[in-house]
């Protein structure tokens, strides 16, 4: 089955047809490194990290490239604010982007550029477009002029008053349209700058882009990715840039992934309603925040709830769960020595039929625009098919025990590819049991000294005292459980 993908260029889900057979070229805008990532950071970065995973899963070839914007206007106010060099800045804040995006799953990308390292590239790019007619230098500045470019407003789909909107237009008599933006600044005093034929200065914001994934890719290329908020005017001014330097076509394939909001609103750094994602990740494990990023379609906007967060915790702990009780469970030989087989029940008859079909659900849900939400859905069902199967299993049974393995082992394959059940389960348990814990402030030794307090209230029949130790815990999010054998404790 062939791969459709929504193509924000031309407004229709099209065939997947890359421009060099079984290769994939990628570029995908990364961040402007001047404070702590956020969750919306971290959505395109594990969507886009998961596009790259199932495409190499479909047998492609992929090159994928995500760049560092790390000089800029907020670079260098943080520098000055804080009164250091602006790649003292830089340098920080991407080592604290990969560690942070790292700590998702997220894969490094092939190529990682940094604006600062393709300063001449950008400088040639600017002579090209003034050389062609499609930019102009005024004053130390040089701006694209937008009423070179024909098509300019064929991504967005947006005419010049919808632009005007969309977009902050300085007032500079430099200028000779509103629109023009610029491709060169002039230095300033205080700020880093390079050497061009038009004087001291620095990048505009746009020109990095286009001439990065070019350097990387070669032009045109296959994928072109980003949030949502950046088709206009980021995008829109990449193509016009790329395409009227090199007069030929930028990039085949446009996909945007929508925003994460909370209450309605979008999380961004400017609104200060964001939380840094180790707070994230303290609070919920790494591979739930993902299964909650990929919970709707990527284009789609995600609202970010602790509910929703809490939720996905408890489907993770069900997957694990269940391949703990499958991988952990003892398998003991009949009485001669040999395993002897039995009929699967019902509940394992629908097990098996889910597991044949779940690899193809899974893909023909991806091939469907990357449809992470559709494919999760199709393994929860699957779960929920293991968990009914369990209790009727014989594990020692070989059908029963290979139903049960081939569950397990395809939930943990297809997972890879959306990043998540890539732990052991039993190291997924102890470090579970090991944040509640510390989230709780009580210790495992606590735990059973509280626990051996209770059964001696139990037996002098005391049990004010016994309900109060099991309310003592139930509060610090500790369950017991009594049973046969004495008492169990879980994490709530």
């Amino acid at each position: 089955m062939a791969i459709r993908i929504y193509n924000t260029l031309s407004g229709q889900k099209e065939e997947f047809i890359p421009l060099q057979p079984g290769r994939v070229k990628m570029y995908v805008c990364g961040p402007t490194v001047y404070d702590s990532c956020h969750i919306g950071h971290a959505r395109a970065a594990v969507v886009f990290d998961v596009i790259v995973k199932y495409l190499k899963r479909r047998g492609f070839q992929v090159t994928y490239v995500r760049n560092y914007t790390d000089v800029d206007d907020k670079v260098i106010n943080r520098a000055r604010d804080e009164g250091v060099n602006f790649l003292t800045i830089a340098d920080r804040y991407i080592a604290e982007y990969r560690r942070d995006i790292g700590s998702l799953g997220v894969a490094e990308p092939d190529y990682s550029p940094r604006v600062t390292e393709h300063i001449e590239a950008i400088v040639r790019t600017v002579g090209k477009l003034i050389n062609r007619g499609h930019a102009y230098e005024s004053g130390g500045d040089v701006f694209f002029d937008v009423t070179s470019f024909t098509n300019y407003g064929k991504l967005s789909k947006r005419d010049a008053e919808q632009m005007m909107a969309g977009v902050r237009v300085d007032i500079n008599e430099r200028k000779k349209n509103e629109l023009d933006f610029a491709l060169w600044k002039a230095a300033k005093p205080g700020e880093p700058s390079w050497d061009s034929p038009w004087g001291k200065g620095r990048p505009g914001w746009h020109i990095e882009c286009s001439v990065m994934s070019s350097h990387y890719l070669g032009q045109p290329f296959d994928i072109h990715g980003g949030g949502v908020d950046l088709v206009f005017p980021h995008h829109e001014n990449e193509i016009a840039q790329a395409e009227g330097a090199e007069g030929k076509p930028f990039c085949k394939y446009w996909i945007h992934n929508g925003h994460v909001s909370t209450k309605g609103e979008k999380i961004s750094k400017s609104l200060g309603n964001f939380i840094p994602i180790p707070e994230l990740i303290n609070r919920w494990r790494p591979e739930a925040i993902r299964i909650f990023l990929l919970s709707k379609h990527h284009s789609s906007p995600v609202d970010f709830t602790d509910e929703a967060l809490d939720s996905a915790v408890e489907q993770l702990d069900r997957f694990y769960e269940a391949i703990l009780a499958v991988r952990g469970a003892s398998h003991p030989a009949s009485q001669d020595g040999a395993p002897k087989d039995t009929p699967l029940p019902e509940s394992g008859l629908m097990l098996k039929e889910l597991i044949e079909k779940l690899p193809s659900r899974f893909d023909e849900a991806m091939d469907e625009d990357f449809n992470t939400a559709l494919a999760y859905a199709h393994m929860l069902e699957t779960l929920r098919a293991l968990n009914r199967a369990l209790p009727d299993l014989n594990l020692s049974a070989p059908s029963h025990n290979e139903l049960a393995e081939r569950a397990s082992s395809t939930l943990i394959g297809l997972g890879g590819i959306l990043g998540i059940l890539q732990e052991r389960p039993a190291s997924y348990t102890a470090n579970k049991i090991k944040k509640a814990l510390e989230r709780s402030g009580i210790s495992e030794d606590e735990i059973q000294t509280l626990i051996k307090k209770r059964d001696l209230a139990r037996k002098e029949k005391n049990w004010p005292e016994a309900d109060r130790i099991r309310k003592e815990l139930l509060d610090k999010g500790i369950q017991l459980k009594d049973g046969p054998e004495g008492t169990a404790w879980t994490i709530k």
